[in-house]
């Protein structure tokens, strides 16, 4: 029941992400999923269609990480309230992606 109230929450969490300055942003929730993608008009060029695909590529790499951070709290938060006194002393949860 836990782990379904975390994945609901990182349903919830929303992370944006910019590349070339702000000419692309990325939105991500806490799930790893692309929620949307914005394009400054200026960057949307016919013969430099390269340079647009770079943006998208690092705008997503972006807000994914982002939402990796966002997911990989959430989480910790989830496990403090599961382990009584917040976890087990000298347990790295790192090892675990936490």
């Amino acid at each position: 029941a836990k782990m379904q109230e975390s994945q609901a929450k990182l349903a919830e969490v929303t992370v944006e992400a910019e590349a070339g300055g702000g000419m692309v942003k990325v939105k991500a929730n806490g799930l790893r999923q692309i929620l949307s993608i914005k394009f400054d008009e200026d960057v949307i060029d016919p013969n430099d269609k390269e340079m647009l695909e770079d943006l998208v590529v690092a705008g997503v790499n972006k807000a994914l990480e982002q939402a990796d951070e966002a997911a990989k709290s959430q989480m910790q938060e989830a496990y403090k309230g599961m382990i009584p006194g917040g976890g087990i002393p000298g347990m790295d949860l790192s090892k675990f992606g936490l």
